[in-house]
């Protein structure tokens, strides 16, 4: 699969949001990551529905990537859906019925994916790799933005990988926690396609610079999640073309 860049705007300047999203587009992204934080599942609170549905509403087309740190999740899975979102990924620990939510997303036309922090096993994809779109690896315990990258999520990344190119399905494996242009080859390398990076590119002096960066040591990685090209189409025509 083609690699894809999604900064997460946790880390933007919240007073021009439209902006520095349009701004990150362009500079070369593939889609926008939200980290949605309830202060009850995580020890933070972030953003909601209204926000994505706001950039909606400012212009931006690209596909949505929800983070849902969220306790229960079932609620605000159709508000998400309604506002605009493309992908909503969940944590297994936060769901009474993982399978009911995995059914939920993709009922309100948006595409599933499973999330695991560093110590929660992948025995979860068992029973659900095969209703999935996404994986989310966390590289840092969630809850909060600027934290350091924890290496034991290399292996982790690398199993979910063996599990995904075992089930035959095209499912994203995204890594998200501390990701740079100094530890993305890593990444890369152990199986992840997807990467959420938020203060190294909103932190950094050149949007393009450092997402052309990125992909310069993604390519150099020669990681396993390096298949054949798949297109998001036109990313900025809207959310429906990739559903």
């Amino acid at each position: 699969m083609q690699p894809w860049i999604a900064p997460s705007i946790l880390s933007a300047d919240f007073a021009r949001l439209g902006a520095e999203v349009e701004e990150v587009l362009e500079a070369g992204a593939d889609l926008v990551h939200f980290d949605v934080m309830d202060n009850h599942y995580v020890p933070n609170l972030t953003i909601g529905p209204m926000v994505c549905e706001a950039l909606r509403k400012h212009g931006i087309a690209a596909p949505i990537d929800v983070h849902l740190m969220v306790r229960p999740v079932d609620r605000i899975v159709p508000d998400f859906a309604a506002a605009g979102a493309t992908f909503i990924t969940f944590h297994p620990e936060a769901s009474e019925h993982v399978d009911r939510t995995i059914a939920l997303i993709r009922e309100h036309g948006c595409r599933p994916g499973l999330v695991f922090n560093p110590a929660t096993p992948l025995d979860h994809l068992d029973y659900t790799l095969d209703a999935l779109d996404m994986v989310l690896i966390m590289s840092v315990n969630p809850g909060f933005g600027g934290q350091q990258f924890i290496p034991t999520t290399l292996r982790k990344l690398a199993d979910a990988r063996a599990r995904i190119a075992a089930c035959g399905r095209e499912v994203r494996l995204e890594v998200d926690g501390g990701i740079k242009t100094d530890n993305v080859a890593a990444a890369a390398a152990a199986g992840a396609d997807t990467f959420v990076a938020g203060s190294a590119i909103f932190g950094s002096g050149d949007y393009a610079e450092t997402i052309r960066e990125m992909r310069r040591q993604i390519a150099g990685a020669g990681g396993k999640g390096r298949g054949a090209a798949t297109s998001i189409g036109d990313r900025r025509s809207g959310t429906r073309r990739i559903r």
